[in-house]
């Protein structure tokens, strides 16, 4: 039995707070109290919610491996929109294929499995507590709201990385076998989470009004889980995908199904419902106060709990996501770490709604559409308020959400801050913001750094950090996923059209182009994904779900020449970087084989447990 207690490492929590001791089952961190002495008292009963959301993974960690215990977020740097100027992040090792079940650290596994037994504790013994006026029924409810809700959000974000999952929807004893624990199917892994996510919509509130409650998720929350998650289910790795065909587990049950096209509009039905009830209760698309589209979308990740964002993850302590996105050239910057591709730069629209670049000759220099208006090797000579004179023309008039999340050579940084850069973004070598001569110091890679996600008012010295939250779950997601679905479901109806055309609109940019084909309308959608929703740790799991990751993620990963010759001229104010530094250079050659598509279960955890298999090709 003693064996059977130290099986799998779901059911190793003997404590609803990771670190605690063993025979501490029934404790909380306020001292010895029993899960009855909790569930009588509803200031504890809190206390022992709020812990559920401590197992959250932090993904607006992007660089930092986690000190913590909980997973970071290496999926931007695994994705063709970043490379991490930082070896020691474990995208790197992603990239290169240097993981294995046995060597890999980042445990969504067991991180995931602590919390769902804390809500399962949560949900077996919250009717404990009776109707108080400091908690009443009502606010019990959404209590329950909140820890189904959270169980199922980490049932999602075991499947988004390993596929099917044991589904554990109760605590287990110390004196039961744990062998018997076993992966259950994806598509029941789906419904399961489906069927939870309409319990919680059922408790929870239609919006969170009240400031004190901001962080909690609302009923758009959870239908908008339920929409992703259907999503997922539609989509080729996980419908009918013949390279799982026989995937089994011990007993021979399959663990993937047929396809079955009915599941594109089951999910266009989900993330409609999504978005006409979180419509009706007061959400929308987030606009400025000017409605100035570049401010559209900037301050959309910047102004926390604005009317777009369902549910966020609260790290108000974390100042390193603009840290690691601030020009060496700013003071006090030592650490320019995330450093967008060349080829999601290549990707961006111009603003008149066309995208420049149709593809590359052989030695990478790009095949120009000439209609988008696109060229390359001029010097802009209007100065805008994006970017100086002088700019090359490859960064001039793009469309607005260009200048909202990519930091470009020649782009204007922060001028109306405290700080009052006046001189251009200078990302060449030995430029205010490049590379030095020291060969360990640490700078953008590709030439350029992410101004997305960062906030305007940061100052690394003297330090100043507004706080800061990860958003989960936002409407405009939901627009492209009801898009996306229904085009599989019907075809380009107009309804796909609307709502792409209305993150377009937001965007600043011109309606898609009418009598577009499925295809086209599919390449369209996957297309406006990648802008839209770039470093909100989609694109990763895009292309996974899609089965074009053994394409984006295994080839050649560009930027700029940024190891190239310094300048050009020293004649006018700021030095102009060379052609040389434009070239389009190779930054890493990244591995993926098909086996990448799903995590490994550590093998820790297999040797625990030889009733679960592994996943295919590990």
């Amino acid at each position: 039995m003693k064996k059977c207690i130290q099986l799998i490492t779901v059911l190793l929590v003997f404590a609803f707070l990771c670190g605690c001791k063993k025979g501490y089952l029934d404790k909380t961190p306020d001292g010895d109290l029993t899960l009855d002495q909790i569930f009588t008292n509803s200031g504890f009963t809190e206390q022992f919610l709020t812990n559920i959301y401590s197992q959250l993974p932090q993904e607006l960690r992007m660089v930092d491996n986690p000190g913590s215990g909980l997973p970071n977020n290496p999926f931007n740097g695994a994705s063709d929109d970043m490379e991490m100027s930082y070896e020691g992040n474990f995208a790197t090792n992603m990239n290169l294929g240097n993981w294995n079940p046995v060597t890999y650290t980042l445990d969504f596994w067991s991180n995931c499995y602590y919390a769902i037994r804390k809500a399962n504790l949560f949900l077996e013994n919250i009717e404990k507590l009776a109707p108080s006026d400091l908690a009443p029924a009502t606010k019990i409810n959404r209590w329950k709201g909140e820890a189904v809700f959270l169980r199922a959000f980490y049932h999602f974000l075991l499947i988004r990385v390993y596929g099917p999952v044991p589904i554990i929807d109760r605590t287990y004893n110390l004196n039961e076998d744990f062998t018997t624990v076993k992966r259950q199917p994806i598509d029941q892994c789906v419904n399961f989470i489906v069927s939870e996510c309409d319990k919680a919509a059922g408790l929870l509130e239609p919006k969170v009004s009240s400031t004190s409650d901001y962080g909690r998720p609302s009923k758009a929350a959870a239908l908008a889980l339920k929409a992703r998650t259907l999503l997922y289910m539609a989509s080729p790795l996980w419908n009918g995908n013949p390279d799982y065909a026989s995937f089994k587990d011990k007993e021979g049950a399959r663990l993937f199904p047929d396809f079955d096209g009915g599941r594109w509009q089951v999910a266009a039905n989900a993330a409609k419902q999504c978005i006409d009830d979180a419509t009706a209760a007061g959400y929308s698309l987030y606009r400025a106060a000017d409605n100035n589209p570049v401010k559209n979308y900037q301050e959309l990740f910047y102004m926390n709990f604005n009317n777009e964002v369902f549910f966020t993850c609260n790290d108000p302590d974390y100042q390193n996501i603009d840290a690691y996105s601030e020009p060496r050239g700013m003071t006090g910057a030592n650490w320019p770490l995330q450093s967008p591709t060349q080829d999601l730069v290549d990707d961006y629209e111009m603003a008149n709604g066309i995208r420049p670049i149709t593809g590359y000759n052989a030695d990478m220099t790009p095949i120009i559409d000439p209609l988008s208006g696109y060229t390359e090797n001029a010097q802009a000579a209007t100065e805008t308020d994006y970017y100086y004179a002088g700019t090359r023309t490859m960064y001039v008039n793009r469309e607005p959400r260009f200048y909202a999340t990519i930091s470009f050579t020649g782009a204007k940084y922060k001028t109306g801050t405290p700080q009052l850069r006046k001189t251009p973004l200078q990302f060449w070598k030995l430029g205010l913001d490049g590379r030095t001569n020291v060969s360990t110091d640490f700078y953008s890679k590709t030439g350029y750094l992410l101004k997305k996600l960062t906030h305007p008012a940061f100052v690394m010295s003297p330090k100043s950090d507004p706080k800061r939250t990860w958003i989960f779950f936002r409407l405009g997601e939901q627009y492209l996923n009801y898009a996306e679905a229904l085009n599989e479901a019907q075809g380009p109806i107009a309804d796909v059209y609307k709502y792409v055309n209305l993150i377009r609109e937001r965007a600043g940019l011109p309606g898609l182009t009418a009598g577009l084909s499925k295809d086209a309308m599919r390449e369209a959608i996957r297309h406006e994904r990648r802008i839209e929703l770039a470093f909100e740790t989609h694109r990763y799991f895009d292309c996974h779900r899609w089965k074009i990751a053994e394409v984006t993620d295994n080839r050649n990963i560009y930027g700029l020449n940024v190891n190239g010759l310094t300048s050009e001229s020293p004649i006018v104010p700021y030095t102009i970087a060379s052609d040389a530094f434009y070239k389009r250079t190779v930054i890493e050659k990244r591995i993926f084989d098909k086996k990448h598509y799903l995590w490994p279960i550590q093998q820790r955890d297999i040797d625990k447990n030889p009733n679960l298999v592994q996943n295919p090709l590990w």
